[in-house]
């Protein structure tokens, strides 16, 4: 192997980190600046090259593609949670999102869907492709797992991820209730956010998975942990599930 083309392998594995570290947030423009003030020697034209090999943008700028009828869509979902009360019950406000996962053999989306009122997660799927059929088959296993009340709020941002007409369709036939954060405000999903974050904290970034098969199995793990064991101030130092049964 060149040593260029190792110099741009350690460059994907800084990149990555910074973009997730920085909500996604940061583009060429602004990735290049802050691997140079890292000491880091790259051009902007490359940093862009390797941006867009990992299928990665800004969350701001050029990441979502207006569609015929987008808008509409757009328009009409709003953002339901901000508006909303605080959750009183299981089943009435849900949020979705994905992330990735880094692993020697390639990048690996993972899709969640938590239930706003414990913090639980209750569906997730994993692909090596980002497209709307990832966080579909997280809503999908979602809505066999769980209940959803009539009117759920299923909330999610504005990725084309969560755009699709097939996805629309999943949410409206399940009774959902379609919410989305503001163009480019991911903390409008914070608890999703702040659940990704746990994630990588203290399971990711410990490790570096040699395939997705070998990843997707820690962080199903993980789940089940975070679910049934896991403290959250958030819930009065209460697992997910057992404050769901503490308020059933």
């Amino acid at each position: 192997m060149s040593q260029h083309r190792r110099y741009d392998i350690k460059l994907k594995s800084l990149i990555g980190e910074l973009h997730q570290g920085h909500r996604r947030c940061y583009g060429a423009a602004r990735m290049h600046q802050t691997l140079r003030q890292q000491g880091h020697s790259c051009s902007k034209r490359r940093v862009n090259r390797l941006m867009r090999d990992m299928g990665i943008k800004a969350r701001t700028t050029g990441l979502y593609a207006w569609r015929p009828g987008q808008h509409a869509f757009y328009s009409s979902a709003g953002n339901q949670l901000k508006a909303a009360d605080k959750p009183t019950t299981t089943g009435s406000q849900w949020a979705g999102d994905f992330t990735y996962i880094k692993t020697r053999n390639g990048w690996l989306y993972h899709a969640v869907v938590l239930d706003l009122y414990s913090r639980k997660v209750i569906g997730w799927s994993f692909s090596r492709q980002r497209n709307a059929e990832l966080t579909k088959s997280a809503l999908r296993m979602a809505i066999t797992r769980e209940q959803p009340q009539s009117g759920c709020i299923f909330h999610s941002d504005q990725g084309i991820e969560y755009a699709a007409h097939e996805y629309r369709e999943l949410v409206e036939s399940a009774g959902l209730t379609r919410s989305m954060s503001r163009k480019g405000n991911p903390l409008d999903n914070a608890v999703v956010e702040s659940f990704f974050h746990t994630l990588k904290a203290e399971l990711i970034h410990q490790k570096l998975f040699d395939n997705e098969i070998q990843a997707t199995a820690h962080i199903v793990e993980y789940i089940e942990f975070y679910n049934r064991q896991r403290l959250h101030s958030s819930l009065g130092y209460q697992s997910p599930e057992n404050y769901e049964k503490l308020c059933a």
